[in-house]
């Protein structure tokens, strides 16, 4: 039945190229959408029939560009799929919607190469009801349809598939049996690069020579990489008190190009016990969540094109759909709800390097309503409790670690080199001095931060008091488990009487660059934000509200910790890369502040300690404590870590009971007896 829908609907599409029954200028849009269309038939079946594979490395390369040339930047202007050029051609009353069509369609193309059927199917159905109600109205002598009917065509397609493709989404996370990309990772021939256009996703210079790299990299070198991934993941539930052996499958997320890297650490999860599950990072409005990556991932062909879509459910999004949205999840959960109870947690592998990016803010773009925004936190905070239901906090755990990639710059090989040591530096080194300034700190009320130079940071950061010193700490002390490379002190700070203002010139997140991002603060919640990206600070604080609040009127602080790994800061500062260094690493570059949930959010009632046999007891603060109470208000599904580097720090003291300061870093050098080991790779030139 589905392959006869899928013969109809082909034949049906194939014919719009020569047809003149919609009127201008949309003829030209239908007339555009169905020729791509043509190219993903045409992929699907070459590869169902076993004819695509067989070209050689050039060819695919000529064919994946193809695929995707149409929102390249250099072509993105001409392309239906941007929302200026479509509302320019179609006018503002379509441009939205049928750039979100075409947008939908062009996700097809991942369809294609997994050989999902059905997705093609109903996706072309969609088209060819839209385009034939534009026929429908040009015969009546009209130049379009009724928009309504239109919007209304769109709202139940998500509405009506947003079962099967939700269920289809859960199954990826947590069945091993979903194996598309296992097969590749473990059957293919890693040394020959043709390898990679097996994805379906877009392929630059990056991943070719990122798995050219470790090709010709030694067994010693790649294997390094994986175990220190692999062990992390292992300590965490360790350090967590947490049963590994209780669970089953681990999700791994990996960039493209690592496979002889996540191949061996397939291998040694498998020996823990731990089957991967491995899915694609969602490309559909049924499954992506703005630009957020969510599984396997390549680099995006275009990061405006992505931008620009980003809120596209505005088009349909209403309590009625988000509370459709959520029983289909728990459907979902439910059916696998023994698979999800084995699900220990993703391991994630993240990359860096790649040229800052400052979005344009187009006001042709989709734009959630200030009632849509509230309705997307609303569902966002919803989900995070029903997969807690299935997959709870306090059972799972995750690891992450980072490598370049080769658009660092010709130092792309020895920066490799560099981080791969960085990743595997002695963690009992750290932990000594780490403790040293932990136990310095739990003798402090509060903690004081104070930029140097042009920081405008001046921040007072409250501590949770120890009632038991002998037996409770305020800092948990983080080496290499969960959070690769070691390197941080951190704690959940109080929120009443944590106030001031947290600046820094210039960082990098979830591939944004913010210049003089500024936040304030008054009892742990910030007030007040901005930054120097555009002209207007209006815009600029779009831009925050977004990507850093994510609609929520406020966010608490949720995590004050400190930096030590002066290593990373030397790297970035002899190779020039600390605008692009990860979160992950930067972090551990100077101290930071995240805002929104506490690093230990849906699994504070499980017991942690450090080394030294002290209970972490800062594992609440007011807001998460309301879980107990009222989990809706407890969590944000969010945390973003945002760090004042070493040069623009001018002070960090704590502060006792009786007044005295107890100064750790002064001008941007530790000097803590005891941390002084630290400044020896600030010293290095």
């Amino acid at each position: 039945m589905i392959n006869e829908r899928y013969l109809l609907a082909k034949e049906r599409i194939l014919e719009i190229e020569a047809e003149e029954l919609a009127a201008m200028p949309y003829r030209d849009y239908f007339r555009s959408v169905a020729e791509f269309l043509g190219l993903i038939c045409k992929t699907y079946e070459e590869i169902r029939d076993g004819i695509y594979f067989t070209r050689s490395a050039e060819q695919l390369a000529e064919a994946n560009e193809k695929l995707y040339e149409d929102v390249l930047p250099e072509e993105y202007d001409k392309s239906y799929a941007n929302p200026v050029t479509a509302a320019d051609l179609l006018g503002e009353h379509w441009g939205q919607t049928l750039a979100f069509v075409y947008t939908q369609m062009r996700s097809l193309i991942s369809a294609a190469f997994e050989q999902k059927t059905f997705e093609l199917v109903i996706h072309f159905e969609l088209f060819l009801e839209i385009y034939a109600s534009f026929v429908y109205a040009a015969q009546e002598g009209k130049a379009e349809p009724d928009k309504t009917a239109i919007e209304e065509i769109i709202y139940f397609f998500v509405s009506d598939y947003a079962e099967d493709m939700t269920l289809q989404r859960v199954k990826e996370k947590v069945d091993p049996a979903e194996d598309f990309a296992y097969r590749i990772i473990t059957q293919e021939n890693l040394s020959d690069i043709k390898y990679l256009y097996k994805y379906g996703e877009y392929i630059t210079e990056n991943q070719k020579k990122t798995a050219e790299y470790l090709a010709k990299a030694s067994e010693q070198q790649v294997r390094l990489m994986a175990d220190t991934y692999t062990e992390g993941y292992r300590i965490g539930f360790v350090k967590g008190n947490k049963d590994l052996s209780k669970k089953k499958v681990v999700q791994i997320v990996y960039p493209i190009g690592f496979e002889r890297m996540i191949k061996i650490a397939i291998a040694n999860f498998e020996k823990m016990g731990l089957q991967p599950s491995i899915m694609r990072t969602p490309h559909s409005i049924f499954t992506k969540r703005g630009t957020a990556l969510g599984g396997y991932y390549s680099e995006s062909p275009n990061k405006q094109y992505e931008y620009d879509h980003r809120e596209d459910e505005a088009l349909f999004l209403d309590k009625k759909m988000a509370n459709r949205r959520l029983e289909v999840q728990r459907e979902a959960h439910e059916t696998y709800k023994t698979l999800c109870s084995y699900h220990a947690g993703p391991a994630w592998v993240e990359v860096f390097g790649e040229k800052p990016f400052t979005p344009q803010i187009r006001p042709e773009a989709c734009k959630l309503s200030k009632k849509q925004q509230d309705i997307s936190t609303w569902y966002y905070g919803q989900l995070g409790q029903l997969i807690n239901e299935y997959i709870p906090g306090e059972e799972r755990s995750f690891t992450i670690i980072a490598f370049p990639i080769p658009e660092i710059g010709a130092g792309y090989e020895k920066i490799m080199d560099e981080t791969i040591k960085l990743n595997t530096l002695d963690y009992e080194t750290y932990e000594n001095i780490q403790q040293t300034i932990i136990d310095a700190l739990d003798q402090c009320e509060y903690v004081r931060v104070k930029g140097a130079g042009d920081n405008r940071t001046d921040l007072k950061v409250a501590l949770t008091k120890v009632d038991n010193p002998a037996k409770q700490t305020k800092f948990e002390n983080c080496v290499a488990d969960v959070n690769i490379p070691v390197g941080e002190v951190f704690t959940s700070p109080k929120l009443a009487g944590t106030d001031g203002t947290l600046h820094v010139s210039k960082v990098y997140l979830r591939e944004f660059e913010y210049r003089n991002l500024e936040l304030k603060f008054e009892d742990g919640r910030i007030t007040d934000y901005g930054c120097s990206n555009f002209e207007t600070a209006e815009e600029g604080r779009k831009l925050i509200a977004e990507n850093v609040l994510y609609h929520h009127a406020t966010l608490p602080m949720g995590e004050f910790a400190i930096g030590t790994n002066t290593t990373a800061y030397r790297m970035g500062r002899t190779y020039g890369i600390e605008d692009r260094l990860p979160i992950l690493i930067a972090e551990k570059t100077g101290p930071h502040f995240a805002v929104g949930d506490t690093c230990y959010s849906h699994a504070e009632d499980v017991a942690v300690y450090n080394a030294d046999g002290k209970e972490i007891i800062t594992r609440d603060n007011e807001i998460s404590i309301l879980r107990k109470e009222d989990p809706e208000k407890a969590y944000f599904q969010c945390h973003t870590d945002i760090t004042i580097p070493y040069d623009e720090l001018g002070a960090l003291y704590g502060v006792t009971a009786a007044g005295d300061e107890i100064k750790v870093i002064e001008n941007g050098r530790f000097v803590l007896p005891g941390t002084e080991e630290l400044n020896l790779a600030l010293d290095e030139e």
